[in-house]
């Protein structure tokens, strides 16, 4: 990742701000991994597009990966027409909580396997999905949190995803027929010890289910990419829960694609102080360009900064927007900061244009690759009419 800041850092004035800046060679190092993984696993991985969903790079992806999946008929179709009609060995997965009836037509025609989160739903499309040939899936929930996160705790009591034990054993065998799988989505940026401890909980209450299925989906969640992930408890667990109930285990990991693939450059607008308090106005909003800063909350990493207080001159960033909170966090850093200088945020791939919007009119950064050569180009250039198509 030094060797690209370098990089960035040769481009910064040239780029217009703000602007993603998605390298083409770490997100290529990041799938490398992910195939060598899958190929020592003898599992399949999909891209998860709800965090990453650049289909400039697809063609890249499908070198690496078996496919995408999708939380909806925009994402199906996303994954279809930019890699799987492209893509032999392609697979394109997708699940919802609840299928529109007319989108459940579409998915139909451009889907592989289809996930159903309740049995009322596995009932009500049932002869049409089999009748199109797909393979059915039902997600379960095995009520095991293993992260802080109630936001984004599938097993958070209540939740609304995946059938319980309880409910799933109320149908009995018969309403399993036609599935094919199981799918659960239960970790947020975690390692392989969350998953060991949430697999041993699907197998101590689905178990008994799995050797009648052709696959298991073991979700996203799953930091593999980052620098401390156990990989080597990940490929032994896949290897023996394939061993032991003849199946084959997808991974669906989003954000591990394009980990610390992505940055973002925006320049200082402004400089107000208040009460011992020096702020830094940015052309890039926290609620509009980075929504996560705020959602999840995290600080997101700035290049050439420390923690506040850690280097001689400390500033709170803050976006332009008229939200008193729209703030990025506080930084410190060795020179004073002056209008104008640009700053890189890391980390800026993943949940950032799947989620951004314009709230305030606010326009949206340009999206550029960096290809392998150190060459940049812009992929996408936002305007007003995008603003005003949306309202």
């Amino acid at each position: 990742m030094g060797i690209e800041y370098e990089r960035i850092k040769e481009i910064i004035q040239e780029v217009p701000t703000p602007c993603y800046i998605v390298s083409e060679a770490l997100l290529e190092k990041n799938l490398k991994l992910l195939r060598r993984v899958a190929d020592r696993a003898g599992c399949k991985i999909l891209l998860a597009q709800k965090a990453f969903s650049m289909y400039y790079y697809y063609p890249l992806i499908g070198k690496y990966l078996d496919g995408v999946t999708a939380s909806g008929l925009y994402e199906a179709r996303l994954g279809y027409e930019e890699l799987c009609q492209k893509e032999r060995r392609c697979e394109n997965h997708v699940f919802s909580p609840a299928y529109d009836k007319g989108h459940m037509e579409e998915l139909l025609q451009i889907c592989d396997h289809i996930v159903f989160n309740s049995f009322s739903q596995w009932e009500l499309y049932k002869e049409a999905a089999l009748r199109a040939g797909k393979s059915c899936g039902i997600r379960i929930n095995p009520e095991c949190s293993t992260q802080d996160h109630a936001i984004y705790d599938p097993c958070a009591p209540g939740s609304r995803l995946g059938v319980t034990l309880e409910h799933f054993e109320k149908h009995g065998l018969d309403a399993l027929e036609g599935i094919e799988g199981l799918h659960f989505h239960c970790l947020c940026e975690q390692n392989a010890d969350a998953l060991v401890t949430t697999m041993n909980a699907v197998e101590e209450k689905f178990g008994a289910y799995l050797y009648q299925m052709k696959w298991l989906n073991m979700g996203g969640g799953h930091h593999i990419t980052k620098y401390d992930y156990d990989v080597e408890a990940l490929v032994a667990l896949i290897q023996r829960i394939q061993k032991k109930y003849g199946l084959t285990v997808y991974l669906e990991p989003g954000e591990a694609v394009a980990l610390n693939a992505g940055f973002l450059v925006t320049q200082v607008l402004e400089l107000v102080s208040n009460h011992g308090i020096v702020t830094a106005i940015v052309d890039t909003s926290a609620a509009c360009h980075m929504p996560d800063v705020i959602e999840m909350p995290y600080r997101p990493p700035l290049y050439n900064s420390g923690e506040a207080g850690e280097k001689a001159f400390t500033y709170r960033l803050a976006g332009p927007t008229c939200l008193a909170g729209d703030l990025i966090g506080d930084y410190s850093f060795d020179d004073e900061l002056k209008v104008g200088d640009r700053l890189i945020f890391g980390d800026m791939a993943i949940y950032s244009m799947v989620k951004n919007n314009t709230f305030n009119g606010m326009p949206l950064p340009e999206i550029i690759a960096l290809d392998a050569n150190g060459t940049w180009q812009t992929v996408k250039r936002f305007g007003y009419e995008d603003f005003k198509r949306r309202l």
